[in-house]
């Protein structure tokens, strides 16, 4: 498979996540995590209870699709992981997501404004 054609399977692979699994990888652009690690943060932006019935199996497809890394912490932990297609995932989802914001100047410096704050966190 050439190169070319592995970016468009991932362009492809990302634009079909739901948007609990969208969220799943940019919470995991931050760090590795154990899976309640990633529920709390989940809990945190929704609002609201996740159940592990929801979360585990969104994992599970994430992994199988090779957007995220599972490995052991111990015998009870997993730890989950951005692999480098799903960092790609991310960044086409942000690309996307910017390139319709931004129409003109002063939401170009609403975005750059976003990235300064984060930038400074």
């Amino acid at each position: 498979m050439s190169e070319a054609q592995s970016e468009t399977e991932v362009v492809s692979i990302a634009r079909d996540l739901t948007a609990f699994q969208q969220n799943i990888l940019v919470i995991l652009s931050e760090e590795a995590m154990y899976g309640l690690a990633i529920k709390r943060e989940l809990e945190s932006y929704y609002d609201a209870e996740v159940n592990h019935g929801r979360l585990y199996p969104n994992l599970d497809d994430l992994v199988e699709l090779d957007l995220v890394e599972k490995s052991e912490l111990d015998k009870r932990t997993n730890q989950y992981a951005l692999t480098e297609t799903g960092r790609k995932a991310v960044l086409d989802r942000l690309n996307w997501v910017v390139g319709k914001y931004v129409t003109d100047d002063e939401r170009a410096a609403d975005v750059r404004g976003l990235v300064d704050d984060a930038l400074d966190a």
